[in-house]
């Protein structure tokens, strides 16, 4: 068991700095070709950061472990809003009242519900894949064209610019670029095929559900690239950054990885995701109601809350 735990922490560790080194690569490589910076931050960059998720939610549905699928997506979206904005909230207030994020949330929220309902179809199949894609790309191109119409007001886009880019180095010789990307390609599915595999002993050896497993070791992992980001962000005082990361994440998490994994495999749905895990993913998301909304700010009595919150949930998922 104690191999398995280290394992499974290898597995992790692997996965995000070969996410990371994944991202830097094509970053650096679309820039060099020639491809817009505001289309790489749309793009390579959302999925280089869910790259992690993806491999895990493909290598689960392969090895016929679907609740570690499902479980790492909706559990860490659930993680992504108490936890991820929750402990940040703790260390300095982000005021978030002078975010203008409204329109990606109601895509977030959107989203959510359309995965909600195709869930109660029992699985998620090609026809699933498709609906989800489909609405990916239609917020996609929906961000772009609001992302190049306020360039062209001549207004600040934040993420267009290239120096807003994580992980830009304009004197990053080919080979290194090369060398990120062979890295990012190797490291993802070694360090995917490592934690579900033993996160899947692990669920055994403790008599739980693999869907347990992905709801809580596999999802609060993957979340941890999106915790240090809002960290950060909040100790720079950056709620747009925070508050940003957190919305565009679940949003990818529900259209382009489960879209993804479902065209390699059906996941089929277990019940208590339709009678609990669901509706608490749905129930954290509408927490950011008074933040996009209301124009509150995220301070360190609702990082108390946030976290608690996620506590709870934990305890109650642990426990049943």
């Amino acid at each position: 068991m104690i191999a398995a735990w280290l394992l499974s922490g290898l597995g992790l560790l692997i996965l995000l700095l070969a996410g990371d080194a994944l991202v830097k690569g094509a970053v650096n490589l679309s820039l060099r070709i020639g491809i817009p910076a505001l289309i790489v931050s749309l793009t390579i960059v959302a999925f280089g950061t869910s790259a992690p998720e993806l491999l895990i939610s493909i290598k689960a549905v392969l090895d016929d472990v679907p609740g570690i699928a499902l479980g790492n997506v909706v559990g860490s979206n659930t993680a992504n809003v108490l936890l991820v904005l929750g402990v940040p909230a703790l260390l300095a207030t982000m005021h978030t009242s002078e975010c203008n994020t409204r329109k990606s949330y109601n895509h977030m929220i959107s989203a959510t519900l359309l995965f909600i309902a195709l869930a109660y179809r029992g699985v998620f199949d090609w026809i699933a894949a498709l609906a989800l894609l489909a609405a990916l790309g239609a917020m996609l191109f929906d961000a772009a064209s609001d992302a190049l119409a306020h360039q062209k007001d001549g207004a600040a886009c934040a993420g267009s610019e290239e120096d807003d880019l994580e992980g830009v180095d304009p004197d990053m010789p080919t080979w290194r670029i090369g060398l990120f990307l062979i890295l990012g390609m190797i490291g993802l599915p070694l360090g995917a095929g490592l934690l579900v595999d033993n996160a899947t002993i692990i669920a055994k050896e403790f008599g739980v559900s693999d869907t347990v497993i992905g709801l809580t070791l596999v999802a609060i992992g993957t979340s941890l690239p999106e915790l240090a980001t809002t960290v950060m962000a909040a100790l720079r005082r950056q709620a747009d950054v925070a508050l940003g990361n957190v919305i565009g994440s679940n949003m990818f998490n529900l259209l382009a990885i489960i879209g993804v994994a479902s065209l390699v495999g059906p996941i089929h749905v277990d019940p208590e995701f339709l009678q609990f895990d669901l509706w608490v993913m749905l129930g954290a998301s509408l927490l950011l109601v008074p933040f996009v909304y209301l124009k509150q700010n995220l301070t360190r009595l609702w990082g108390i809350v946030l976290t608690v919150l996620y506590a709870t949930y934990l305890f109650v998922v642990l426990a049943g």
